[in-house]
């Protein structure tokens, strides 16, 4: 089992910045991906930036790349996304995700809102 804590989520002004960190621990040694997700109100959870372990890289939704940049210890025991140029589509539920061979893990999730 894997355990995941999100914290750092809030109310930004448009244009602002924020950093999410996820603390992970149980059976961390079995992640071998480790990121950030998001579900806007009426939308599907999507993927916005990964550190896969398997081959040492990141990946980017698309709508973050530029903004987002995701960092993680090589213990696989904390991932962090700081988040700049914050704008009103980025408003959304924020939820750390792992990834083992038998499943995926979520956390309970940190709420960012973008608003003036």
């Amino acid at each position: 089992q894997v355990q995941l804590v999100e914290s750092g989520g809030g109310l930004v002004q448009p244009g602002g910045s924020l950093r999410l960190s996820c603390a992970a621990s149980g059976s961390i040694s079995s992640i071998y991906a480790l990121g950030w997700y998001r579900q806007a109100p009426g939308k599907q959870r999507e993927e916005v930036a990964t550190i896969d372990y398997l081959d040492a890289t990141t990946w980017y939704a698309d709508s973050v790349k530029g903004r987002f940049t995701v960092s993680g210890d090589n213990a696989k025991s904390t991932v962090d996304l700081q988040i700049t140029s914050l704008n009103a589509a980025d408003t959304a539920g924020y939820y750390c995700g792992a990834r083992t061979f038998d499943r995926r893990y979520w956390g309970q999730g940190t709420q960012v809102t973008v608003a003036s």
